[in-house]
């Protein structure tokens, strides 16, 4: 179990990170969100015991982390970062060796993923050669290569396409049924509704969103009503707790502050003809995020 205990990071009189809590259980896929310099990056280094809290803890399986943990933990960082005039092998063996892997095993696991990955022809090419896909596929093995109890990603997807991505999210998935703990955090907030049950969302190192992701739109109230009807939109936009309409191709997506609202669509549309779909549906991540992070930059 991962356990960040009340940290704070400060760099002089600058704070990175403030007063942040949360716990990863084995075999959980947890999600770190925010915009550019939110205090991601510097999360994941402390989690790591790249770098010491000003103040607070994080305990790994009940002990400080530290540089005694590196060869159980894995990390796959946005920026690219290999070293592009070696071959592919020569990159792993390297990465590898500092995880303290014996040369046959990191070799062994290397024709593994290059075959899982449909790349086993760019064992001996040089990083450069590769597209930035297969960078990126290079750059996903190197993390997982000593097959880590504990899985940091940052922005994974970055440059694939779906087939590739779709690998991702299975080997992503198969390491979650191994248990392993996996800190997961992309812009694409469909994948983070689709892997993880817990987040936290930083803004200036400080935590506006937290929990688990059910309760988070259970909280946040606000829904989406999508209809399929002969109706009057600007008669919908009259209605008790409506705040926006929008008229797409198929369907019009009628936003309300909360489910108290629902009864009062529902009267209006059925009186309209050729009813075909009523549906509610929770707002996504991705609109609690716009929301919650733009409020909190308004006030500053």
């Amino acid at each position: 179990m991962l356990e960040v205990n009340n940290v704070v990071l400060k760099y002089d009189d600058f704070v990175a990170v403030k007063d942040l809590s949360f716990t990863i259980k084995p075999g959980e896929i947890f999600g770190l969100l925010g915009t550019n310099g939110a205090g991601k990056t510097t999360t994941f280094r402390v989690i790591m015991g790249l770098l010491d809290p000003s103040e607070g803890e994080v305990l790994y399986n009940g002990e400080r982390v530290g540089y005694h943990n590196v060869d159980e933990i894995g990390y796959m960082i946005e920026e690219r970062s290999l070293l592009t005039k070696i071959t592919v092998k020569e990159l792993l063996l390297y990465f590898g060796q500092l995880k303290s892997m014996e040369k046959d095993l990191i070799i062994k696991r290397l024709d593994f993923w290059l075959d899982y990955f449909n790349i086993t022809e760019y064992k001996n090419k040089k990083i450069k050669e590769l597209s930035k896909g297969n960078q990126q596929k290079i750059q996903f093995i190197s993390a997982i290569i000593n097959d880590p109890k504990l899985l940091v990603l940052d922005e994974p997807f970055s440059g694939l396409d779906p087939i590739n991505t779709e690998l991702f999210v299975k080997t992503i998935r198969k390491f979650q049924e191994e248990g392993k703990m996996i800190v997961f955090s992309s812009h694409q907030l469909d994948h983070v509704e689709s892997f993880c049950e817990q987040i936290v969302v930083l803004e200036k190192g400080e935590a506006i969103i937290q929990g688990d992701i059910k309760q988070v739109k259970q909280d946040f109230k606000k829904m989406t009503i999508n209809i399929n009807a002969e109706v009057d939109i600007k008669t919908l936009e009259t209605l008790p707790g409506v705040y926006n309409v929008i008229q797409n191709t198929n369907k019009i997506s009628v936003k309300i502050n909360s489910d108290d609202y629902i009864k009062g669509i529902f009267d209006y549309v059925k009186t309209c003809d050729n009813v075909t779909l009523f549906d509610v549906e929770q707002a996504s991540l991705s609109e609690i995020f716009i929301e919650k992070v733009g409020g909190s930059r308004e006030k500053i």
